[in-house]
């Protein structure tokens, strides 16, 4: 029998299916776009996110072939995105995504009439536009119609697995995701609701990561080719599952995901809600192992500078993939400048989020010349998100969140050339795992856990998950990334208010 692990992501769904040691057996991958509206509305169309779901599932399960069948399927997914459906589960209009700033109006609000610090106290997260419950706010205020036909707002998570078995839950780490849960008491904060003028009717039940939500429902089951009685789980927020699937299950461990958006997630043992967190918007919310907390710092504009890089740069190195059949990334990659280079990108290409949380903030290129190469531009780019994930771990400690144990994931680690560069600008020691596909066997664990065949998730995970190669840094190239550091800390607090009157 297998497991399969389920990744509702930002720019497409992932499914793939393990054995019970953890080997891959099967997987499938499936791009679905972005809407972007302007004046800040990015929105993904549910439908299309489904049909993907489909074509993962069926692809991975067919590929790992009937004599290990699928059992059981938990639900790894993006945060805060929100789809509002009807009774049937069907969408009333498409899904509002975490980058869309439309509910700036709505921080205000919460500014006004609740304060951060009791919000924080409360929810473990600190106010931003991209929570789920501003963007509930938002349609209740401008959208009244669609509202008042909903039956419930759900993330992508528990609008996957209402899909599967009928049944609306969803786990407590991404339940934290929205602005509106009680982390310390574990259940949707009345507080918050009633504040906000929304029924907890109308989200989905908050349940342990690992929890069976029902029996896939008879119809999908048929259509994807698989048992009646396969088990529909829950698994959690993206970030939790991939910490999940990478071992991270103790304190003093973290993981750096870089994807579409790039994170370093620590977990420690107990919640925690101080001052510094909140004065750097480090939010505390539930692990995907059950009984542990972690914390997320992020930059929303990850490997999408490399995207951005190939649409509109990145035309040779396009046709040089096509043509060599190599991943378009790796040649991108490739052709960066050896060593570090005196141009800084500052990676504000998105919203930005820890430590600044700006919606104004904007991406940057500094010290171009006439002499600066393309390899140089690639470079920066890769340095600048380096930047700001050592920014991230300096301000954790700061906070008390140490980390003595760093491991990658995602599409970073699958280049050596980045990994060393990551060694060497975070000045320490950079872990890899056997499976790449961390979030999904995280899912996958998860899925495991519902059914019995694993004790607990943390113990399942410790037996998975094998540490694959460890970087270290160049001690001459730290030093010097040190002091290039120091100088990209500036970049921000020196070019905001500029960005913020280019953004008017």
């Amino acid at each position: 029998m297998s497991l399969l692990g389920l990744d509702v992501g930002t720019t497409g769904a992932k499914a793939v299916a393990f054995d019970l040691g953890g080997g891959i057996l099967g997987q499938a991958y499936q791009e679905y776009p972005w809407l972007h509206l302007g004046e800040g509305k990015v929105e993904m169309e549910p439908e299309k996110v489904w049909e993907a779901v489909k074509v993962v599932v069926q692809a991975a399960t067919r590929e790992a072939g009937g004599r290990d069948p699928v059992r059981a399927i938990a639900v790894s997914s993006m945060g805060e995105g929100v789809t509002a459906v009807d009774r049937e589960g069907n969408p009333l209009r498409n899904s509002i995504v975490s980058f869309d700033s439309r509910t700036e109006e709505q921080v205000g609000w919460w500014e006004e009439n609740m304060g951060r610090e009791r919000i924080f106290g409360i929810t473990g997260m600190g106010l931003h536009p991209m929570y789920t419950i501003n963007k509930v706010m938002w349609i209740k205020k401008h959208e009244p119609e669609i509202y008042a036909q909903a039956s419930r707002f759900l993330c992508f998570e528990d609008f996957a697995i209402f899909k599967l078995c009928g049944e609306a839950m969803i786990d407590y780490s991404l339940a934290g995701r929205t602005m509106a849960f009680d982390v310390v008491k574990g259940c949707w904060s009345r507080e918050m609701l009633e504040a906000a003028g929304i029924e907890e009717r109308l989200l989905a039940k908050p349940v342990p990561s690992g929890t069976v939500a029902g029996k896939i429902r008879r119809e999908v089951a048929d259509e994807l080719g698989l048992r009646e009685d396969v088990a529909i789980v829950t698994g959690g927020h993206d970030q939790p599952c991939g910490a999940l699937g990478t071992g991270v299950v103790s304190g003093g461990m973290a993981v750096n995901s870089t994807g579409t958006v790039e994170c370093v997630t620590a977990a420690f043992e107990k919640p925690l809600l101080s001052d510094s967190m909140l004065r750097y918007n480090f939010c505390c919310y539930h692990h995907a192992n059950p009984g542990m907390y972690l914390t997320i710092g992020f930059s929303f504009t990850g490997g999408s500078l490399l995207r951005w890089y190939r649409d509109n740069l990145g035309w040779e190195e396009s046709e040089e993939a096509e043509r060599t059949g190599r991943d378009v990334y790796e040649v991108i990659i490739s052709k960066a400048t050896a060593g570090p280079v005196d141009l800084f990108v500052q990676p504000h290409f998105t919203v930005t989020a820890n430590p600044w949380f700006d919606p104004h903030s904007t991406g940057a290129i500094l010290g171009l010349t006439l002499a600066t190469s393309k390899g140089d531009i690639i470079k920066a780019m890769l340095e600048g998100l380096g930047y700001e994930m050592r920014l991230i771990m300096t301000l954790l400690e700061e906070c008390g969140v140490g980390i003595r144990e760093l491991r990658c994931i995602g599409g970073g680690a699958k280049s050596p050339i980045w990994l060393q560069l990551k060694a060497d600008l975070f000045g320490r020691e950079v872990k890899t795992v056997e499976v790449s596909e961390a979030t999904c066997l995280g899912a996958a664990i998860l899925a495991g856990v519902g059914i019995g065949e694993y004790a607990n998730a943390a113990e399942a995970a410790r037996e998975l998950v094998k540490v694959k190669e460890t970087y270290e840094p160049r001690p001459e190239l730290a030093e010097e990334y040190e002091r290039r550091f120091e100088i990209y800390r500036q970049i921000y607090p020196t070019l905001a208010p500029l960005a913020h009157r280019l953004r008017q």
